[in-house]
């Protein structure tokens, strides 16, 4: 089990209505494409994730909005997590935090290796998100207090968008994962949106489902509310 040290400041605080209305997301094309423009204001990605899209900027186009079909996701409870694994997670190799560096950990996800789609602007939005209580990080440090990997997302009620993950230290985005896991399940988190499903996530439990099993699941989960440093609350997310 997985203890990460709380650094979360306090609920997500209320936003200012936004700019863009965004169509529903069953309109996508053939690709998820729902369309392009807008901004990366908090309100803007909030009131995008609402209605089940997310930004996903290409090589070509910063401002693309996507809701794909079918769906990742990762089944609350379901992570598969191998007995290599557990023996590093209870060496005490990694010590792990939430909300202690999420910047740092979007800035990791953005510069890894094999390329990002992680653009600076998209990097200025979530951090504005992240101080406005709405995202949050996953932080994962070597002994000597180095970041050895971590993951971050985006929270709406009992929903959690996990959006990219990193190591710099082997397993360190996979202890990432686990300790993700086992908060989501400690604060009533009911729905893991992983947007697209990859080889890696399908390995670690990670399947798919139709997009409008996707949107159904995420009404029910924004008419909850989790504290992410506590327990699960009733009522509505606060946007």
């Amino acid at each position: 089990m997985i203890d990460p040290e709380i650094h979360t400041k306090g609920p997500p605080q209320r936003l200012p209505p936004p700019r863009f209305e965004f169509p529903d997301a069953r309109l996508a094309d053939g690709n998820g494409l729902v369309g392009y423009g807008a901004d990366f204001a908090p309100e803007t990605i909030i009131s995008a994730y609402v209605r089940g899209i997310f930004p996903w900027p290409h090589d070509d186009a910063e401002m693309l909005w996507f809701s794909p079909d079918p769906r990742g996701i990762l089944p609350v409870g379901g992570l598969h997590v191998s007995r290599r694994l557990r023996r590093t997670i209870r060496s005490g190799k990694f010590r792990v935090t939430l909300d202690a560096a999420f910047e740092r950990v979007m800035l990791g996800c953005a510069g890894r290796s094999e390329g990002t789609w992680i653009s600076p602007g998209l990097i200025r939005g979530y951090a504005q998100l992240h101080e406005l209580g709405w995202a949050h990080s996953f932080d994962v440090w070597t002994t000597d207090g180095e970041l050895a990997g971590g993951l971050y997302g985006v929270a709406l009620g009992s929903m959690f968008g996990a959006e990219s993950m990193f190591s710099r230290v082997t397993d360190a985005s996979k202890v990432a994962m686990v300790a993700m896991m086992e908060h989501a399940e400690r604060i009533g988190v009911t729905l893991i949106d992983i947007q697209v499903l990859t080889e890696h996530t399908e390995r670690m439990g990670g399947i798919e489902i139709p997009r409008d099993e996707y949107l159904r699941r995420l009404r029910e989960a924004l008419e909850r509310e989790v504290d992410w440093r506590g327990q699960l609350r009733a009522g509505a997310p606060g946007a």
